[in-house]
């Protein structure tokens, strides 16, 4: 203790305390305090906790965008099934009447309806993807949850969708002559494949197009080139006789057409087999994980970034 003198008066003076926290890093500072950056990345077993935790708010949130979808149009939630129907209608006309292609495709019209069912499912899943994240700025910077909700909401939205329409497909294969067989508890594990592969995708494209706002407007170009290559309104077994060998592997991996395949060999009696590329299930369980594991993984990399631009 020492003593110092001002004005006449006697003050006492302690040494200073030196504090333990002196000389740490604040990140030392923050593990010795358990603190964390706020909307810091969490780990990938405990992000897929959180995803779990929300499992109500992701369905509840898809079971609301499709309510509220078509609420403006007078027909309202019909359109869900009209859409495609007439996509299909504009198809006929013009792949199956103008440029004939139906000639060599028995029971045509249950073959191109299964196919735009299939891949409208598929398409609508990446556009809405794309969307995911910046179409809902709002709600992400208000909120804090894990960001693939939304990806994965919008494609169970779609699915959804796809449920629905599925009573509209499975009447006009029975309205064609098509009996029920056991091959129908096929479209199960296959639409199970296929909604995993689109919200892998979905997820890859809402990362893409948090950043790159064109995308939106390129992806249908895209699409439309997907599409006429993955045999929705033709058979690629027919196409693909005189293609060259990588042509023709190329081609038979192509997912949209695997799913599509797989949905019209569960269906179709007429779709054999024969028709199918090889190891068609591995392909269709392969494509699934590649997309769903990676899509996932990919998207959580840059769960920091998303809302900050």
């Amino acid at each position: 203790m020492s003593e110092t003198a001002h004005d006449g008066a006697v003050a006492l003076s302690a040494p200073p305390v030196k504090s333990p926290d002196r000389g740490l890093s604040p990140a030392e500072l923050a593990e010795k305090y358990g603190l964390a950056v706020s909307g810091a990345r969490p780990g990938l077993i405990a992000y897929v906790g959180q995803l779990w935790q929300r499992r109500h708010f992701i369905t509840a949130y898809s079971t609301a965008k499709v309510s509220a979808q078509f609420t403006k149009a007078r027909l309202g939630q019909l359109w869900q099934v009209m859409t495609p129907l007439l996509n299909a209608a504009v198809y006929y006309l013009i792949f199956g009447l103008l440029l004939n292609t139906s000639k060599n495709v028995p029971n045509f019209i249950p073959f191109l309806v299964t196919g735009v069912f299939i891949f409208t499912f598929t398409q609508s899943s990446v556009l809405s993807g794309v969307r995911a994240i910046s179409g809902n700025l709002g709600l992400v910077r208000a909120l804090h949850f894990p960001r693939a909700s939304l990806p994965i909401a919008v494609t169970l939205m779609q699915l959804q969708q796809l449920l629905i329409s599925m009573g509209v497909l499975l009447a006009i294969v029975l309205g064609f002559g098509q009996v029920p067989t056991w091959s129908w508890l096929l479209a199960v594990p296959a639409l199970l494949l296929q909604s995993i592969f689109n919200a892998g995708l979905a997820m890859v494209f809402a990362r893409l197009g948090s950043n790159m706002t064109d995308l939106a407007q390129l992806m249908p170009f895209i699409l439309r080139t997907w599409m006429y290559m993955s045999g929705v309104m033709y058979s690629m077994s027919d196409k693909l006789s005189g293609a060259p060998d990588f042509v023709r592997v190329l081609l038979q991996l192509n997912p949209a057409a695997v799913y599509i395949d797989l949905m019209r060999f569960a269906l179709i009696d007429t779709f054999t087999a024969s028709q199918l590329p090889p190891h068609v299930w591995a392909l269709a369980v392969g494509w699934a994980l590649l997309a769903g594991v990676g899509g996932f993984v990919y998207f959580w990399k840059a769960e920091e970034q998303y809302g900050r631009g």
